[in-house]
């Protein structure tokens, strides 16, 4: 899972009150395992029609993790067409709710990212975007000594 955190700072003047804002990004980058049928229904507070569908993720690593998350709204199911096997970042948000004295967590996808780049499974050799360093001396961390200055250097250094 990967958090990207965006602070905005708005202010009216530099001498009022600053107000700031937090944002957090949480996504998850793997393969659809699952797709639950679509729930639908009709809204008893405002008399209108939803539809919400559950999706199945598995997250590759040593340890492989699933997810199930939901999408919300029929004109967005059929937006991000998730379809099985499929290698998605799903883009959500996590909230709680209270249903009979019990708390049930909900995590809603509000995006749905394709060809984002699967994170390699542990154990596979990554290849590095650095060319390896070069050191005389492949044993010891720090680089080696330099000899002193002598009296008619012209070094501008105070130490």
């Amino acid at each position: 899972m990967r958090f990207l955190e965006l602070f905005f700072v708005i202010s009216r003047s530099e001498t009022q009150n600053q107000y700031k804002l937090r944002y957090k990004i949480m996504d998850l980058t793997g393969k659809v395992i699952a797709i639950l049928p679509a729930s639908s229904g009709v809204s008893q507070r405002t008399g209108n029609p939803w539809m919400s569908q559950d999706y199945v993720i598995e997250v590759p690593g040593q340890y492989p993790r699933k997810c199930l998350f939901r999408i919300f709204g029929e004109d967005r199911i059929k937006q991000f067409n998730i379809q099985m096997g499929e290698d998605i970042t799903v883009q959500f948000d996590i909230d709680a709710h209270e249903f009979n004295g019990r708390w049930f967590n909900d995590i809603r996808a509000y995006n749905i990212l394709r060809g984002a780049a699967v994170p390699p499974v542990a154990g596979t050799p990554e290849v590095s975007p650095f060319p390896p360093q070069q050191s005389a001396n492949a044993t010891s961390p720090f680089p080696p000594a330099q000899e002193p200055a002598t009296e008619g250097a012209t070094d501008d250094l105070p130490f």
